[in-house]
């Protein structure tokens, strides 16, 4: 026979840890400067410089934009390969409002979930499009990073690289 137990005195049996409490860890071939190549999403097979690791565990990611379109992105690790490639980011001065909520959307730009009659055929496709705070900080990231990658010796090669 089983015997049940309050669940107030049960021991928990798990040992996860919520989301929020676990420690989120860095691959070690990851480093700030380095050029990844994405795996998924609009942007796969591109190659990104890695720019900071966000709160959450993401890694944040841009282009730059003017080489090969990939706008500052908050990407998993897990759909990353690292390359040899890096840059110097040293000097490169991130605006502070770059973080997990600056890259959440807001509920009016969400899709309606629930239909009804009104909307079950209707076919509204509400356009993203990036609000002019995140445009000047693509503009201002964009500038710096394509100076620290000027001072390298083989500046030429690595625009070619990061373009294609």
């Amino acid at each position: 026979m089983v015997r049940l137990e309050k669940r107030s005195n049960r021991k928990r049996l798990f040992k996860n840890k919520a989301f929020k409490h676990q420690k989120r860890t860095l691959r070690a071939s990851i480093q700030p400067g380095s050029v990844l190549i994405l795996l998924t999403g609009v942007h796969k097979g591109k190659r990104v410089v890695f720019l900071k690791q966000l709160k959450s565990g993401l890694l944040l990611v841009t282009g730059p934009y003017k080489c090969n379109g990939v706008p500052l992105r908050r990407v998993n690790q897990r759909f990353v390969i690292a390359t040899s490639g890096k840059i110097d980011i040293s000097d490169l001065k991130l605006p502070e409002r770059l973080s997990d909520t600056y890259f959440r959307r807001s509920k009016k730009d969400r899709k309606p979930s629930g239909k009804t009659e009104d909307n079950l055929f209707a076919k509204e496709t509400v356009e993203y499009s990036a609000s002019q705070e995140r445009k000047e900080d693509q503009v201002t990231v964009d500038k710096q990073l394509i100076q620290c990658i000027k001072k390298k010796q083989d500046k030429k090669i690595m625009f070619g690289y990061l373009s294609s």
